[in-house]
């Protein structure tokens, strides 16, 4: 079965008037069907420019980017981003935010619609469909944000540090919520992230970017022995410190 994303030999640099910046050199992986892809890399390396190049909304200088034989640009209606923030509009009503990309797309078809109002159910908001966001707690905003990309039907997640605006407790039981939900979904995911703890509990595989022009030093593949734990129960596993120690050590080897 052929891979759902691939990325061959990308290279990217910006360039200004005083010059130009290397930002990524030689970036080659491919990512499964369902599989849940985390990278992480030194602050700067280039993690989100990597992301802008994986949803199309650059291209690379060199080599490619594609999804299930197309190339990205050909392909971006089928990549869902998911930000830091959650851009959820106040004078939308939470139900009224979460159908928002199908109302712009002119998706509103019963069978979506339907969809949607079986994750507000099964994700928890379902009594708050018609609250406005600022009635509801981070996680649930996050949710909810995560709701509203899951409706468009995504082939490939893109998860741009969406944690880091919570405080950690909340950060923990959102990681865990989300994470499940991509799970039960069965969606192809890539996470940004600086927390290592965060890419260790929740990834099938960890991509270590160098530091900047960022190269990728290892992809770690990340199996527990016990199957089917969440991200809170592999955080109390006994592989999770050596994973973590791995990439740390890794980091400072090549950051």
């Amino acid at each position: 079965m052929s891979p759902l994303l691939e990325v061959s030999h990308v290279c990217y640099s910006y360039h200004t008037l005083s010059g130009e910046t290397q930002a990524l050199c030689d970036i080659t992986f491919s990512v499964d069907e369902g599989e849940f892809l985390a990278i992480v890399g030194p602050s700067g390396c280039g993690k989100s420019t990597l992301l802008s190049l994986l949803s199309g909304l650059i291209e690379p200088e060199q080599g490619s980017v594609h999804i299930g034989r197309l190339p990205v640009s050909g392909h971006r209606a089928g990549i869902g981003y998911m930000l830091q923030k959650d851009h959820l509009f106040e004078w939308r009503t939470v139900y009224k935010n979460v159908i928002l990309g199908l109302e712009i797309q002119k998706r509103l078809t019963k069978e979506n619609l339907e969809h949607v109002e079986e994750m507000l159910k099964d994700y928890g908001l379902a009594a708050f469909k018609d609250s406005r966001p600022s009635e509801l707690s981070g996680g649930m905003r996050q949710r909810a944000a995560l709701i509203r990309t899951l409706a468009l039907n995504p082939s490939l997640l893109l998860l741009d540090e969406p944690f880091s605006a919570l405080d950690y407790q909340t950060r923990l039981n959102v990681c865990n919520d989300v994470c499940g939900i991509i799970k039960r979904e069965n969606k192809t995911a890539i996470l940004v992230t600086h927390d290592l703890s965060e890419a260790v509990s929740m990834a099938d595989r960890i991509l270590i970017l160098s530091r900047r022009p960022a190269g990728i030093v290892k992809i770690l593949p990340v199996h527990f022995k016990e199957k089917g734990l969440t991200p809170m129960e592999r955080r109390q596993a006994p592989e999770f410190k050596d994973y973590f120690n791995e990439i740390w050590k890794e980091l400072n080897a090549h950051g």
